[in-house]
């Protein structure tokens, strides 16, 4: 029952329309590039040669729509290059089987390893296997798979020019990456107004941060207002939540919540019209009620202590957004950061030093392990299985089960069963829809060169609406090719349909014959976040007992480390609600529980952090003492948890806090509260992770009974959502 129900959720999930914005003017360039080596090569040579260069053009444009930090043109150029080299040594291993398949292995699994540089990597790497896989059936020596390649290369070298000489919203990744942060410490603070404990999901400040990497090449073409605005939104979010949270902030009621409540409403107004002004390039207006609210008065100001000093803090940092909003920072000089030139930017390897980067990215991964590593050796096992099974079929084009099963797959089972879905649904579609027009107007080179061009523009522009949208299209395109060449539908069509079901088959059995399940690694999940909590608690704290620039560097790194390890457990968690196998360490509710309890040692960290004192502040040196107590407390925990034993919590951080009574606890009251709500947050930890021996023996059986209960409409019951 369990895979049953797991595989119509996949379904639903591969042919659900996604909401996203579309980008027609970008998918009608990148369709011109296609003509653009289309039309002259079937002109002047022939239509062999016109398809090897929509095969580059085609594959390169793709390439492009998939998210990355660097300028597109050179993804444009790197992947035709790849496709090309991918075109040139399948042939030169092509004939034989003997030579054919240990090569396409060995291809095949490099381009699973590249998933550890990142899906945009692993996704470019598959189409070059099946570049490999189609163009070896196209030259008949090595001089014409030379000139195939190079025609191949020339595709991506078309695109790459077109982007040069027709650029569209230069830097428009980076800047939609940073307004998404100003956002959503916008919509954070809004919520803050109703809900003053309303967790923060990180990942729009960690996308930004990543944005912000650059190489020193895109450093001096970077826009001014790309440069400080995201260290803007890291200030402000601490700020918000201290104010708005009634244990260190703004009291519960009164007229104190009031003056609180309209202070983050405006903090909102500005962030988003920040956001409004990064994304659009544009001067934005903060509205005038808005700005009324920014103002601390002296005499009848309601805040006071603690919460007065957040509200002071957030007029300061929204002065600064105010400024950005008002001059959209286009075209103003930007400020020279101080600090030597190599402090000055988050530091991005080129692409001639991006080798070492690979290298030792490919051997974190190699593991048994590791996703990434088992996805290769799928990939590897597929690609050549489908191809000797297809070989043998009384087929003209087996390949296309290879292809099929190396496109849809993904390191992870939920995307490799979703685009099997719906890689099968759009072929049928596509292929019904191009042989219809095929049939209707029969044998012409020239119109079917022109329907390619408009199936590829479609599926450009449905490109992130869903897989099943795009894929229809671009069977559609393939058809077209193949009627372009001479193939007779009659022919090709019904092979098409069958073999992408036997690769699709091929790739979905593959995961159940070596999976990678994320559910077993859920317990190690948790304690990497757990002992990356603690080390960020302890930097705060050391922050506070000696607020020097030392400490605060220590604390930064300790926040980035936090919110890596939360993106971890959060991506884990996810894939493991999808995949169709019982809890093995943790429940659902298990997990859920021990999330919420992060969550607030997240928040409870993160106020303490708002309030740390400025350099040559007064110390507090008790604050050491809880800070070791608690990074020992926290890293034993997070092994008890690893090792699926009940959390044994030291009497440490009991003892610091008892010592830190009358000293420190009356000269720093939110020091003192910030420590009682971590340790409130470690015990809500330790009660949710652990079990009686009881327990421990009826919690399969008490998991399925709940899951049945749920999947029935019983108790409602479901796993957390993302905070955000």
């Amino acid at each position: 029952m369990r895979w049953l129900r797991t595989f119509g959720e996949v379904a639903r999930s591969g042919l659900t329309i996604e909401e996203t914005r579309l980008e027609p003017l970008l998918a009608l360039r990148t369709a011109a590039g296609v003509a653009l080596v289309i039309g002259p090569a079937l002109w002047l040579v022939s239509p062999a040669y016109a398809a090897s260069a929509a095969l580059g053009a085609y594959s390169a444009g793709a390439a492009t729509f998939q998210r990355s930090w660097r300028p597109r043109k050179v993804i444009a150029l790197g992947a035709g290059v790849g496709l090309a080299l991918s075109t040139f040594v399948g042939y030169l291993a092509a004939g034989r089987l003997v030579t054919f398949l240990p090569v396409l292995g060995v291809w095949a699994f490099a381009a699973g390893m590249a998933w550890a540089l990142g899906s945009t990597a692993g996704i470019v790497a598959a189409t070059t296997v099946g570049s490999m896989l189609v163009t070896i059936t196209l030259p008949t020596s090595v001089g014409r798979a030379l000139e195939h390649a190079g025609v191949i290369a020339l595709g991506g070298v078309a695109q790459a020019v077109l982007i040069l000489v027709f650029p569209m919203r230069r830097w428009g990744a980076h800047r939609d990456a940073l307004a998404d942060a100003l956002a959503a410490v916008a919509d954070h603070a809004r919520r803050l107004r109703h809900d003053p404990t309303a967790p923060f999901d990180p990942e729009p400040l960690m996308t930004a941060r990543d944005a912000a990497a650059v190489t020193p090449s895109q450093a001096r073409t970077r826009p001014p207002v790309l440069h400080g605005p995201r260290g803007l939104a890291e200030r402000i979010l601490p700020v918000v939540a201290a104010l708005a949270d009634p244990d260190v902030g703004a009291p519960a009621e009164g007229p104190g919540r009031d003056r609180a409540r309209e202070l983050l409403g405006a903090a909102a107004d500005v962030l988003d019209a920040a956001a409004r002004s990064i994304r659009r390039g544009t001067p934005a207006e903060i509205p005038p009620p808005s700005a009324g609210v920014l103002r601390v008065d002296e005499e009848g100001e309601v805040l006071e202590g603690p919460a007065r000093q957040a509200a002071e803090r957030l007029v300061e940092l929204l002065a600064e957004a105010l400024e950005i909003a008002g001059s959209g920072g286009a075209r103003d000089k930007a400020p020279t950061p101080p600090g030597p030139a190599s402090a000055r930017f988050l530091m991005r390897p080129t692409m001639f030093r991006l080798l070492p980067v690979v290298l030792r990215a490919v051997r974190r991964e190699l593991r048994r392990d590791s996703p990434v590593f088992r996805h290769a050796v799928r990939l590897a096992a597929v690609a050549t299985l489908g191809y000797l099974i297809a070989s043998r079929l009384p087929v003209e084009h087996g390949y296309w089960a290879p292809i099929a099963s190396v496109m849809v797959m993904r390191p992870d089972f939920h995307r490799t069963y979703a685009r099997a879905v719906g890689r099968l649904a759009g072929t049928l579609a596509g292929v019904a829809l191009a042989t219809g027009m095929v049939r209707a107007l029969g044998p012409d080179a020239e119109v079917f060169g022109a329907l390619a061009v408009v199936a590829a523009a479609l599926s450009y522009t449905l490109f992130r609406t869903g897989y099943a949208y795009s894929q229809c299209f671009t069977a559609a395109y393939v058809v077209f090719l193949l009627g372009m060449g001479g193939q007779a539908w009659e022919q090709t069509v019904p092979e098409r349909v069958v073999l992408t079901l036997l690769g699709g088959a091929l790739a979905m059995l593959a995961y159940v014959a070596f999976p990678a399940w994320e559910t077993p690694r859920l317990p190690g999940r948790l304690a990497d976040w757990l002992a990356a909590d603690g080390r960020y608690a302890a930097a705060v704290l050391r922050s506070h007992a000696e607020p020097t620039r030392e400490h605060r560097a220590d604390m930064r790194r300790a926040l980035l480390a936090s919110r890596q390890a939360r993106a971890a457990w959060q991506e884990a968690y996810d894939q493991a609600r999808q995949e169709p196998v019982g809890p093995r360490g943790l429940t659902s509710r298990e997990a859920e529980e021990a999330q919420e309890a992060l969550e607030g040692l997240d928040r409870a960290v993160m106020l303490l952090e708002s309030h740390v004192p400025r350099a040559g502040s007064r110390f507090a040196p008790d604050a050491e003492r809880l800070a070791e107590a608690l990074e020992a407390d926290t890293a034993q925990a997070a092994e008890d948890v690893r090792e699926h034993r009940n959390p044994d919590w030291g009497r440490r951080v009991e003892e610091a806090l008892d010592a830190w009574e009358g000293t420190a606890g009356d000269r720093s009251p939110v020091l003192r509260r910030g420590a009682e709500l971590q340790k409130r947050a470690l015990e809500n930890l330790a009660a949710a992770v652990s079990r009686t021996p009881l327990e421990r023996d009826v919690s399969s059986a008490r998991e399925e009974h709940r899951v049945r209960a749920a999947a029935a409409g019983g108790d409602g019951s479901g796993p957390a959502h993302r905070g955000g």
